[in-house]
């Protein structure tokens, strides 16, 4: 076969080589996970050879699909991207920042500066995997800094309880930033202002991103119990928000490190559920939107804990093709660091130390990085490295160079 097919095309017959299943394997699940009366096998398995050669399915075929290989249909058969840019803020309300901020001045505060805040603050939380920390830190306690000051306005009550949610998300931005800087105690100080004010606003999805934030700091601290409770305590509060299915992913990502297989499965079919029956989202840039692709992301770091390496490979190698523009550039690197950490364990346990330790190094490369975040993985890689190769000169330069990482987030340190 070509290498022209399309992404999805490859994909499914990469996930299914990487389950050892013959087509015929493949049909019989795809009829497993259909609640509707099928063709023969015969006339299936011709349809799957079509799809593996590249003719789409139909909208009936694709969510099947995408069940049998524990995904999301949008994640397998992406949508179009709908990113406006730079731009979208003066051509959604008119408004260049400098107006917005001298608006913000006045006694009072119209519709037409809370469109503009709430496309700025969505701008923002967008530039989370682009933008270099230190400037998103910035821009974000600025933004957040006008936002609060609004409470001191002329408001109605439902611009008070809009700005209180606006804060909240700010606030959220500007704790994940903090930590991915390894600054623990601001962020979970930010992290509690900003469940206070969905509190406060009755806003639930801010609420549940409050929760998944003190879950994934539990959870790259080692404190798996502490993400699950995290994670049910988010899901009681935002059951049908999208924030749910990051919930439930770690809490999926804390069993596999806890070592109970059927949890792990329990939880990511829950994510996964929940994911397919939600509306493809505007804004898949958005930090705090849940995209089809992320799933799989998910899913990757789950089965590479769990011993599955043909399914965390043939995953992270589609985090990477995902997360890639054509010409090279980087749309997730941070996602895109942990793929490359997955890599690499998969090779340490294959026996390839080069390209075990070839895909490490790019991991620790990124400018953009969540230092606990990749901390947490590459610590993974680091004990296959030191049991298998402790002894080789170039294992033990990676080793250094984790540690040397792990020195700018002092409690993160790799063991």
């Amino acid at each position: 076969m070509s290498d022209d097919r399309p992404a999805w095309a490859r994909r499914i017959a990469a996930e299914r080589s990487a389950r050892d299943w013959s087509q015929r394997d493949a049909v019989r699940a795809l009829r497993a996970h259909s609640k509707d009366e099928l063709p023969a096998d015969d006339s299936l398995i011709r349809q799957w050879k079509r799809w593996e050669t590249g003719q789409i399915p139909n909208e009936f075929y694709r969510p099947l699909i995408a069940a049998v290989f524990g995904t999301v249909t949008h994640a397998l058969f992406p949508a179009p991207a709908r990113r406006d840019g730079d731009k979208e803020i003066l051509a959604a309300s008119g408004m260049e920042t400098l107006e917005i901020v001298s608006r913000l001045n006045r006694s009072d505060v119209d519709a037409a500066t809370l469109d503009a805040l709430r496309i700025t603050t969505d701008r923002l939380c967008s530039e989370y995997p682009f933008m270099p920390s230190e400037q998103l830190l910035i821009e974000g306690r600025a933004w957040l800094r006008r936002v609060v000051d609004l409470h001191s306005k002329s408001l109605t009550l439902s611009q008070h309880r809009e700005v209180l949610a606006m804060s909240g998300w700010l606030a959220l931005l500007v704790g994940c930033v903090e930590y991915d800087t390894g600054d623990r105690h601001a962020a979970e100080s930010t992290r509690r202002a900003a469940l206070s004010l969905a509190t406060e606003a009755d806003h639930a999805e801010v609420a549940g991103w409050a929760h998944e934030m003190r879950a994934w700091f539990a959870l790259t601290t080692g404190d798996y119990r502490g993400v699950i409770a995290a994670s049910q305590a988010g899901t009681e509060v935002a059951t049908h928000q999208g924030v749910a299915v990051q919930l439930a992913a770690q809490e999926a990502k804390a069993w596999a490190r806890l070592g109970d297989r059927r949890r792990v499965e329990v939880a990511l079919d829950r994510g996964r559920n929940l994911l397919e029956g939600m509306p493809h989202p505007e804004n898949l840039d958005n930090h705090f939107v849940v995209d089809p692709a992320k799933f799989d992301f998910y899913a990757m770091d789950c089965y590479r804990l769990v011993g599955e390496d043909k399914l965390a490979g043939t995953l992270a190698e589609e985090v990477l093709r995902a997360g890639t523009d054509f010409d090279g550039t980087e749309r997730s690197p941070m996602r895109n660091a942990e793929a490359r950490v997955t890599l690499g364990v998969t090779a340490a346990r294959d026996g390839d130390l080069e390209r075990a330790l070839i895909m490490g190094e790019r991991a620790l490369e990124g400018n953009r990085q969540s230092v606990p975040s990749l901390i947490m993985t590459s610590r993974e890689l680091a004990a296959e490295v030191r049991r298998r190769y402790a002894s080789e000169p170039a294992a033990q330069d990676y080793l250094t160079h984790l540690r040397d990482l792990g020195q700018t987030a002092p409690g993160f340190l790799p063991q």
